[in-house]
């Protein structure tokens, strides 16, 4: 049987006006701003308007480490999201906003797949509504800032070797990730070593996505430590006096941005910061504000559970105040295999034994997240290759870890696929039994805190920190910070820091090769073992197949 790819389904949708959609929501035409017929912003006085409303439940999407092999998580939003509006239940779906630096480079687009979709796709995967030019645009405009001030006599007597904020931009280039500025004589400035790394890495990101309003932004924005002077007191963005500027090029970006499903339901896309080098999540504002207008609201976290979900629970549910009542947790026959010892090219025979092999990722990531208080559901997002037998291994699996696996087919079937899965999740969130609580108070000193997720999540035996690094963490708290909580910047592809260990590996250790300050966000970013805040592209990028065909639509996003 011959499948259509991802993006014929999706010109083939059925769509209705934005109108229609924030209709279903009780939002007025008169508070979304739209882009075209097929998306909006929301107006920031509606959403200020609605903060008395009780809130509906929080379900958190998140999965096993990813593999070649697929996974699916944003599929599964999608398709979960679509489920419980087809059983009745009023649920609203939130997810990310894509990079055009995966997109381009390996990973591809971020708006679901088969007929699990957000639509409009191309859109999505590509400019949408300019939110994350506007927040490369903010970042930068403080980077020139602060080497104008330095070329203009340097008032704030800052240190030239300790300017600590870097450029950005969109798109995966290992040629930026070092550079030096300012060659080329006394009129260029001052030369200095410096870098870029890729937006979805830039605090403005992290800030638009934890602000509350725009009032919050703009004090968050000021509160960005951009450089320290010789004695090494720092030098904030308010003190450059960039942030009221960066705020006025924000103004839009914050507004969140609402779309629809295959299906018509809605759909928040709002904010992009990565999982792996960032702390994974979409932005407050537009989960907060789903809660108040459905009963049900479907979220994911990026990458795996040691990732994502970890930061999710950590950073975005401390920060926000959020609790979410039931986890869905993805994983795939084909992952199970290739955690088994399968290579991708053999996936496709029936192979129960390494299905049984690797099932310990997905039984630690169960584990990590009942640790949490959160009861957790297995979502086996179903390809045409798996059989039975391979299926029954991971749900016998899954039961002698105290918790449920659910075969689902939403990819080949939309919310009929997903009737079973909808069904016990909608349950499970209502029966009230999640009991959530962050992995480590706020009052932990921040190295131990690092040592908490290092060993509680990922199973290592140790973190290994140079004395500076020691040092620099003290000195955070010394000035205030220790109570903020840990963003770990660590491969996506194994609990370890070496991508290749695959399974649920024990016996190592995370080696801390940086931490950054991230005080407007309200975290500390740890850089662990050879991962990069600015990514290169592959040996042979997506971009060299993407192009317009005759009838001048896009090819090759998928």
């Amino acid at each position: 049987m011959a499948y259509k790819s991802d993006i014929e389904i999706a010109r083939e949708a059925n769509k209705q006006p934005i109108q229609a959609i924030g209709a279903k929501l009780g939002i007025p035409s008169e508070h979304l701003l739209p882009y075209g017929h097929d998306k909006a912003k929301v107006s920031a006085e509606f959403i200020k308007a609605q903060r008395g409303k009780k809130n509906g439940k929080l379900i958190l999407v998140t999965a096993i480490n990813p593999t070649p092999a697929g996974e699916g998580k944003t599929t599964t939003t999608v398709g979960l999201g679509d489920g419980l509006n087809a059983i009745g239940k009023k649920a609203a779906i939130c997810i990310r906003e894509a990079s055009l630096g995966p997109c381009f480079g390996m990973k591809g687009g971020a708006a679901g797949g088969g007929y699990a979709q957000v639509v409009p796709m191309e859109e999505m995967n590509l400019h949408f509504t300019g939110d994350f030019h506007a927040i490369t645009s903010a970042h930068n405009l403080l980077s020139a800032m602060i080497d104008n001030h330095i070329y203009w006599g340097n008032g704030l007597e800052i240190d030239e070797r300790r300017v600590v904020w870097r450029r950005v931009l969109d798109m995966n280039d290992r040629a930026l990730r070092d550079v030096v500025t300012s060659l080329g004589g006394v009129s260029n400035g001052f030369p200095r070593q410096t870098g870029f790394d890729i937006t979805v890495a830039s605090e403005v990101m992290a800030i638009l996505c934890l602000a509350l309003d725009l009032k919050d932004l703009e004090k968050r924005l000021g509160d960005i430590i951009v450089a320290y002077r010789r004695d090494k007191t720092p030098i904030y963005c308010r003190d450059i006096k960039a942030d009221g500027a960066m705020a006025v090029l924000l103004k839009d970006a914050m507004q969140p941005n609402l779309v629809q499903t295959l299906e018509n339901n809605p759909a928040f896309v709002h904010g992009g910061p990565f999982a792996n080098i960032a702390h994974g999540c979409n932005s407050v504002v537009a989960t907060t504000t789903a809660l108040k207008l459905a009963d049900y609201v479907v979220t994911e976290a990026g990458f795996g559970a040691d990732l994502g979900a970890e930061k999710f629970m950590n950073i975005k549910c401390r920060k926000a105040g959020l609790a979410p009542s039931v986890v869905v947790l993805v994983a795939t026959v084909r992952a199970m295999k290739m955690n088994g010892g399968v290579a991708k090219a053999d996936l496709g025979a029936e192979n129960v034994a390494a299905v049984t092999a690797g099932c310990p990722n997905l039984g630690r990531h169960i584990g990590n997240l009942k640790s949490f208080g959160v009861p957790v559901v297995v979502a086996i997002n179903h390809f045409v290759s798996d059989t039975d037998a391979e299926v029954d291994a991971i749900k016998k699996y899954v039961a002698t870890h105290g918790s449920e696996a659910i075969l689902c087919k939403h990819w080949e079937k939309g919310s009929a696929g997903v009737t079973e899965l909808s069904t016990r999740v909608a349950e499970i969130a209502d029966s009230g039994i999640a009991n959530f609580a962050p992995l480590y108070p706020d009052e932990m000193n921040l190295f131990e805190k690092i040592e908490t997720i290092a060993k509680r999540i990922y199973h290592a035996d140790d973190v290994l920190a140079d004395k500076s690094i020691r040092d620099q963490l003290k000195a955070w708290e010394a000035q205030g910070y220790g109570t903020l909580p840990i963003c770990m910047a660590k491969t996506q592809y194994s609990f370890t820091t070496d991508p290749n260990r695959r399974g649920a590996p024990t016996g190592h250790s995370v080696p801390v090769r940086e931490v950054r300050l991230s005080a407007g966000a309200g975290f500390v970013v740890v850089i662990c073992g050879e991962i990069m805040t600015m990514p290169g592209l592959p040996r042979v990028p997506s971009a060299e197949s993407i192009m317009l065909n005759d009838q001048g639509q896009i090819e090759g996003l998928f």
